[in-house]
């Protein structure tokens, strides 16, 4: 006992001569230098934050702070009684809930981790980018928001009039560049519970206080939302569409509740249309009564591929201005050969033909997992059904099902990585093809219910107590529900 408090004591005052300027960025860089020195160790746990505000003369505040902004770029760890740790000296920030999505090797009996479109459904981009190629501009270093073919192309496509359109190098570019615009650290930020990986990626790298409004089977959840709003968030960020991770909806009805929570407040609105033209359902906005403070994102990478590396935002004036501002650090704009091409695209009556084959066959892949799972004891509810490129299945314990789906060779998607609130689930993507469907299907259900047999699932819905009764069914009783 008596080494560690001489251990916190020699900390202690190598923190206080070593930081010069006491502010919350100051106390973070000079920190982050010391670490990165080797001057403190990697393991040394860090004072209390009022020992050391009261050693540098700031306030507790000030010292969280710049923790906080050291827990970004993964040089401390831990909060609270648990104390702050240093856990490493990278010092680069990194998408961690993407990057942790592991290569499984060349051995896996089924790799359903990725939620990704399967290239043979995609539209030859052969003659596009020929095309593409021929476009007006080509070769200018003029900066523009948008190419004239491609802006009227979804001009008369978009579901409500924007003040300005926005060409991007793909929708989660997209993404970080409206919210980057949008939010500034410590901003609050309203987001639909669960959400996209990346997103939540970079509102921490963004440094935003993030308020998790859960969805349910007809979009995000009205009292969340009425109850977000109260802490005037900058942002409400959601999915209108075809929710990328549960393959719900937004109902018209539940449309018209969020648009009377939101009227007469501030907050930005966020649409991030992801799954955009494979989507079975019509492009949906608040934008229709929201336009001068909505920001409307559609994907082109799971309708064209993603090597088209291609979005288009719609927003306000002011923040295309902002979005436009931030690319001019950096690529400028998007290539004019992509924009061409898409355009093309969009116009040519095969494109529609290919994609509606594509709505068809996932469709049949996603319906065929599900009818697999019910014949096993495991029924989805109807919503599972609806559209995606992936199923999400409540589990009794996620890493109970990672390791047994592992242990036969599956590899799927851990629900964490997508929750602010977690509540088990694994992820499971159907956009590929899958081999040995009863095998995989037979596993999934072992792995999802604990590895008790489904017959003894009588109590299933209290093991998952946020969800709603409804949300799924165990044996073979229910099977007639989905």
């Amino acid at each position: 006992m008596q080494n560690a408090d001489t251990d916190d004591t020699k900390t202690l005052t190598l923190l206080a001569r070593g930081i010069r300027k006491r502010t919350m960025q100051g106390i973070a860089l000079d920190v982050a230098a010391m670490i990165r020195s080797g001057a403190i160790a990697v393991g040394t746990k860090m004072p209390a934050v009022r020992e050391l505000a009261e050693a540098l003369g700031v306030s507790p505040a000030t010292v969280s702070g710049a923790w906080k902004q050291l827990r970004t770029y993964r040089l401390v760890s831990g909060a609270g009684r648990n104390g702050i740790w240093v856990c490493g000296d990278q010092g680069a920030v990194r998408p961690t809930r993407f990057e942790s999505v592991g290569h499984y090797g060349d051995q896996m009996a089924a790799d359903l981790s990725m939620a990704v479109p399967d290239p043979a459904l995609a539209p030859d981009l052969g003659p596009a980018l020929l095309m593409g190629a021929k476009t007006a501009g080509l070769n200018s270093y003029r900066r523009e928001m948008i190419s004239a073919p491609l802006r009227d192309a979804m001009a008369s496509r978009w579901p409500y009039r924007p003040e300005a359109f926005v060409a991007t190098n793909g929708g989660f570019e997209a993404v970080y560049l409206a919210l980057q615009t949008l939010v500034l650290p410590g901003s609050v930020v309203a987001v639909e519970d669960p959400t996209a990986v990346r997103i939540l990626d970079i509102l921490e790298k963004l440094g935003a206080n993030v308020i998790s409004v859960p969805r349910d089977s007809h979009g995000p959840k009205p009292e969340f939302l009425a109850r977000a709003l109260k802490q005037q968030p900058v942002v409400f960020l959601y999915q209108p569409r075809t929710h990328s991770v549960t393959g719900g909806f937004v109902s018209d009805e539940r449309f018209d509740q969020l648009a009377g929570l939101l009227e007469g407040t501030d907050t930005a609105i966020v649409e991030d249309d992801g799954l955009g033209d494979i989507a079975v359902r019509p492009a949906k906005s608040l934008g229709e009564r929201f336009s001068n403070r909505t920001v409307h994102i559609r994907s082109f990478s799971k309708s064209f591929g993603p090597d088209l590396r291609l979005a288009v935002m719609s927003a306000p004036a002011k923040v295309a201005d902002g979005v436009l501002a931030y690319r001019n650090f950096g690529a400028g704009w998007t290539s004019r050969i992509l924009q061409a091409a898409a355009a093309w695209l969009l116009d040519q009556p095969e494109t529609a033909r290919v994609l509606a084959h594509a709505r068809e066959v996932y469709a049949q892949r996603r319906i065929a997992l599900i009818d697999h799972l019910a014949k096993h004891g495991l029924v989805l509810p109807p919503t599972s059904r609806e559209d995606g490129l992936c199923i999400w299945i409540p589990v009794e314990s996620e890493r109970y099902a990672l390791v047994t789906l592992a242990a036969r060779g599956i590899a799927v998607h851990p629900g964490d990585r997508f929750h602010i609130e977690n509540v088990p689930h694994v992820r499971v993507g159907i956009g590929l093809p899958i081999d040995n469907l009863e095998t995989v299907a037979a596993a999934i259900v072992l792995a999802a219910t604990g590895g008790k047999p489904p017959a003894s699932q009588a109590g299933a819905a209290a093991a998952y107590p946020r969800q709603p009764a409804s949300v799924f069914s165990m044996g073979r009783n229910n099977q007639s529900k989905s």
